[in-house]
């Protein structure tokens, strides 16, 4: 296949959090084998490939974005062996399988961090990474005022005075991708799981690897000396090169928060990556011409470089989109404030959720779906203070409540906790009232969510081509066209509006010669 047909394209591809997704062995956690005991329900959803979420051996301080060995799987979800199987077992199935890769960091386990530490100051070990000295008259300032990610400072001291960099928990030191040795070290690591079958890799911040070797101090906000590199595009230059060396269209993802759309196309271009998450439109609140405009801006930078777009409600690090769409006020997303404490229409939520299923399923690229949300699940927020792991929520302390509450196992059948997931429970409480959002219960339901997502994914397959021309149906009304016979209509506004002409594929909800509120409708027109 060429550029303009590579299945990547157009893929639905469905994000697999191990921990929270099926139980194998009755540990409370997820693993390998709870996968390959559920990818018939993957396969029956339509889904055209699956991203795992760091499957590596990690002490577990970020969720396994601590990686301590890049060539291996982590004990608590299986073995090398079972991955390379799960891998065979999805092929059989027709879905492809994309891996986390974290090139930004590494854990303080790692074997190359662990020299660091013993190595020295000056030492070649602690070149691999960021250490330097502190400032102030005997060294106890940190070297600069970046801060982490994960709040507080970016920088920890050791016993020797020096100061090693971490963007995120200080379990989480910073490569030195100046030092051509982690070059060397990450095209290895790509080949390595190339060879065993994977398709392609999600990389975790994508836009920080490379820092401004001055390090200078930054004012509130600004990213600059440690983001958006001009740098980086050297280094997925040469990773294209090694995908492309490989048969079967195997793919590079990238995940950039970037504040400037047009600077994140620039990673798309056709010897870098093939596509990046569109993170404008999964933090866009409810409202017409915002969605409009973003969808807007989104396929003018992504055509301007010959790629697709890629769309995506939540992940593993966002609050649920059931939730965000039933709050009182702010729809939207930012890691600044989670707005946990304000009030949630469920109702209103799911049926948003319900009518943005179909918009996303509806536009031109390809498209992402977190676990969980085929089945309409929400942000569980009452999770008790001493069961949650999210680092973000101690490093806070308390004051961010972190990721936790959208990384809940996932419920499958009977009524009542943990639903299927396991024989030893859950790693994290699931809510009661997750009995009537079961994958078994909703498979039955021809009105569940699950069922829509099924209905939406086989018929997507089916709908034409082309390029998005916006329709006028009122301005609180998303309305486009695709190719000749396919429109898309969805009402944001409090009244119901008259349906467009057509035969109707598929709705978000009852329709009647009428659009209500907050619903999406396919019509053949």
């Amino acid at each position: 296949m060429t550029d303009k047909t590579g299945w990547w394209r157009s893929a639905a591809i469905y994000q697999v959090y191990i921990r929270s997704f099926a139980d194998g062995n009755g540990d409370g956690v997820g693993d390998l084998a709870g996968v390959r005991a559920r990818l018939d329900h993957l396969a029956d959803l339509g889904i055209d490939a699956i991203w795992f979420t760091p499957w590596y051996p990690s002490p577990m301080d970020d969720g396994g974005y601590d990686v301590a060995d890049f060539r291996d799987i982590e004990p608590l979800f299986g073995t090398l062996a079972e991955a390379e199987e799960l891998i065979a077992e999805a092929h059989a199935r027709d879905i492809r399988v994309i891996i986390d890769i974290v090139p930004n960091h590494c854990s303080d386990e790692h074997r190359w961090f662990q020299a660091a530490l013993d190595a020295g100051p000056g030492s070649p070990e602690r070149q691999r990474f960021w250490f330097r000295p502190g400032r102030g008259p005997d060294g106890s300032e940190p070297p600069n005022n970046w801060k982490s990610r994960f709040g507080g400072s970016a920088w920890t001291r050791v016993p020797d005075g020096e100061w090693y960099l971490h963007l995120y928990s200080s379990r989480q030191p910073d490569f030195n991708w100046d030092n051509p040795e982690i070059r060397t070290e990450f095209e290895d690591v790509l080949r390595f799981w190339f060879d065993r079958g994977v398709d392609g890799f999600r990389i975790d911040v994508a836009d920080g690897l490379v820092k401004d070797p001055h390090l200078p101090d930054v004012d509130d906000g600004d990213e600059t000396p440690f983001s958006d590199q001009e740098g980086l595009h050297e280094i997925y230059r040469s990773w294209r090169k090694i995908a492309d060396s490989y048969g079967g269209e195997r793919v590079l993802v990238g995940e950039m928060w970037l504040p400037d759309m047009s600077r994140a196309a620039r990673y798309l271009r056709r010897d870098e990556l093939h596509s990046a998450f569109n993170f404008d439109f999964l933090v866009c609140p409810w409202d017409a011409a915002r969605f409009r405009d973003v969808v807007t801006r989104t396929l003018r930078a992504h055509d301007e470089v010959g790629a697709p777009a890629a769309w995506v409600l939540s992940n593993h690090d966002v609050t649920r989109h059931v939730t965000r769409y039933g709050r009182e006020g702010d729809t939207g997303f930012s890691f600044a404030n989670r707005l946990h404490e304000l009030p949630v229409d469920r109702e209103r939520g799911t049926r948003r959720a319900r009518a943005a299923a179909l918009l996303t399923l509806a536009l031109p690229g390809g498209l992402y779906v977190y676990q969980g949300e085929e089945l309409g699940l929400w942000e569980v927020l009452d999770i008790p203070d001493e069961l949650r792991q999210d680092p973000v929520f101690a490093r806070t302390r308390g004051a961010d409540p972190g990721r936790d509450g959208c990384r809940v196992p996932i419920p499958w059948s009977g009524d009542e906790p943990p639903f299927g997931f396991g024989s030893g429970g859950a790693w994290l409480p699931q809510p009661a009232s997750w009995r009537d959002y079961t994958a078994e219960a909703e498979a039955a339901d021809p009105a569940s969510m699950l069922s829509l997502y099924r209905d939406g994914l086989r018929i997507r397959r089916s709908l034409p081509a082309g390029s998005l021309e916006w329709l006028s149906l009122g301005e609180e009304v998303l309305a486009f066209r695709i190719g000749t016979g396919f429109t898309f209509a969805l009402n944001f506004s409090a009244a119901p509006v008259p349906l467009p002409a057509g035969e109707v594929l598929l709705a978000s909800g009852p329709v009647d010669g009428e659009l209500p509120t907050d619903t999406a409708v396919w019509l053949r027109s």
